[in-house]
């Protein structure tokens, strides 16, 4: 069986652990050893905590074995992306910034794992600070895709979509700003979940986003991920966005078939906004057909065009996470590896006017949707394609052009990434299912159903015992775009003097390379407001 668990869904091992069948210590002991033959392939982990993990093994099977079993999670070994806070192990963010930094508290996620008996094999790489790469230039190496080792993970929960794919864990955490778990869930084959914002406490997780981030898990299934989302949902008073509503049984959604839902789909998003590749159109036709037969009602429906969504969250995100770090950029700017300066850096250039409008928008946005919930229970629309070769990045890439995942941080509801099928390259494409706000039940109802009804999910990579990554050349710092104009440098120059972060040549260059997309954004914005259109983050008192 050794040879074989690392195949299995956590809603198998957990069977077989209660049942008495497997022994978690056995379970711990066969993921270290493939921990240990597959990860100088894969660098998704940047700590190992094998001692601990031995010791909760051990713990959990003396209390199941008394007769005193927690649930489905206990005994089952998981991973955390390196942003959330483990109480004297270090937690990184996968950057210099934060290389000795270790937490006196454990997350929130951290602390309602443990209490469920699960057991932490260590810490994943990440993008830095769940932010910007892939990058080269950072104490650790990059995460590889487990399906073609020259291939991106996706991020920013790289280290995650990884070593779910490569069998190392059957869950990691991670977290989704503007697809970080949707994103490494569809180039990697795995299946992830972003609840509703509010849903899962974010404190002890290192901050990208005040406005848009959400804390959520990769797995195998979809079953996992509903095993894992009860474990972790419910209100925590040390999250300012956490919101208290009723949690249900997860695990009661499925098993069923999808007679009476309807479903609205996105097609405009693949096929007109960012057109897709012929294998993902395909994948997309099979996947709807696949659901009509499961009994749901497909309609198409449109909202706005993915780049209006996508100003909203650059100009609010970029202003939060450069507000997190403005400290160390100003006192230490070159930690943070290039790719990190050349997202975060165009960000100075937006004034507080700027931002305000963005969440003036934002709540727009938001309000928008509300018509179409009462019409559909959930939504369709594409993943990521196959995913490209880490050679090919360039960091200006992030300012160029929206991506099919980022809209629904902005409207903050709940999605479902899963895999239907594969490119002509041999590499996973996958799909999203998005509920309304809270409804985490449908969502899983639908993807569980059509799970069952196929096969993607059973795929998995073929590694070789004992491989090492491929080098590769870094990427390039600057793309070699064009130098802005002398009113765009005196912008950048005097937007960095006021923020007191200091430029050299580089850091210049690639602040100037960013600044023409950051300012078109801001023109883009609608400026209609009436005076009484109020903001995304109005306060609230709490109940």
């Amino acid at each position: 069986m050794a040879n074989e668990l690392h195949d299995l869904s956590i809603a198998e091992l957990s069977s077989l652990i209660a049942a008495r069948k497997l022994s978690p210590v056995d379970l711990v002991e066969a993921l270290i050893q493939r921990i240990e033959q597959y990860d100088d392939q894969t660098r998704a982990f940047i700590t190992r905590t094998f001692d601990l993990a031995r010791r909760q093994a051990r713990e959990a099977e003396a209390e199941i074995t008394a007769g005193r079993h927690r649930g489905p999670l206990h005994g089952i070994p998981f991973a955390l992306k390196d942003i959330y806070d483990t109480r004297g192990i270090l937690t990184s963010g996968h950057s210099r910034v934060f290389m000795d930094r270790i937490p006196r508290d454990d997350a929130t996620a951290t602390t309602k794992l443990y209490a469920a008996g699960a057991v932490l094999l260590g810490k994943l790489a990440t993008h830095e600070m769940a932010h910007a790469g892939p990058s080269f230039d950072l104490p650790w190496p990059p995460a590889r895709n487990p399906w073609n080792l020259e291939r991106f993970t996706g991020g920013s929960s790289s280290g995650s979509g990884a070593a779910v794919a490569a069998g190392m864990t059957p869950v990691a955490l991670g977290s989704d700003t503007g697809g970080s778990i949707r994103g490494p869930a569809s180039l990697c084959g795995v299946v992830g979940l972003m609840p509703t914002f509010g849903l899962v406490s974010r404190a002890g997780v290192i901050t990208n986003s005040y406005t848009f981030d959400h804390c959520g898990p990769l797995a195998r299934t979809v079953e996992d991920c509903a095993l894992v989302l009860q474990a972790l949902a419910g209100y925590d008073a040390k999250d300012a966005g956490s919101l208290r509503r009723p949690i249900p049984v997860y695990r009661d959604a499925l098993r069923r078939d999808l007679r009476g839902l309807r479903i609205g789909v996105l097609r405009y998003h693949w096929e007109e906004d960012l057109p897709a590749s012929e294998d993902v159109r395909a994948a997309m036709d099979a996947a709807l057909d696949v659901l009509r037969r499961l009994g749901a009602e497909l309609e198409e429906c449109r909202v706005r065009p993915l780049g209006q969504y996508f100003d909203v969250k650059i100009i609010i995100a970029e202003s939060e996470i450069f507000s997190v770090h403005q400290k160390n950029l100003v006192a230490r700017p070159k930690d943070f590896g290039a790719d990190f300066r050349s997202r975060v850096l165009p960000s100075m250039l937006f004034t507080a006017n700027d931002y305000v409008q963005a969440t003036r928008e934002h709540r727009r946005m938001m309000v928008e949707m509300e018509p179409l919930y009462p019409k559909f229970d959930a939504f369709v629309t594409a993943g990521m394609g196959e995913a490209p070769r880490i050679a090919d990045y360039l960091s200006v890439s992030f300012w160029q052009k929206p991506n099919v995942t980022t809209v629904w941080n902005v409207t903050s509801q709940p999605v479902l990434q899963l895999p239907n099928g594969f490119g002509r390259q041999g590499l996973p494409l996958g799909m999203q299912i998005i509920g309304r706000p809270f409804d985490e039940t449908t969502i899983l109802r639908i993807g569980d159903a059509y799970e069952r009804a196929t096969e993607w999910h059973t795929r998995r990579p073929q590694l070789v015992r004992g491989a090492t990554a491929p080098d590769m050349t870094p990427p390039p710092v600057l793309s070699g775009e064009p130098a802005a104009d002398a009113e765009t440098r005196d912008l950048c120059v005097n937007a960095a003097k006021h923020a007191g972060v200091p430029l050299d040549d580089v850091t210049l260059a690639q602040m100037l390379e960013g600044a023409p997309y950051a300012l078109r954004m801001v023109q883009r914005l609608r400026r209609d407001h009436d005076p009484h259109h109020e903001p995304a983050n109005i306060f609230t008192f709490p109940s």
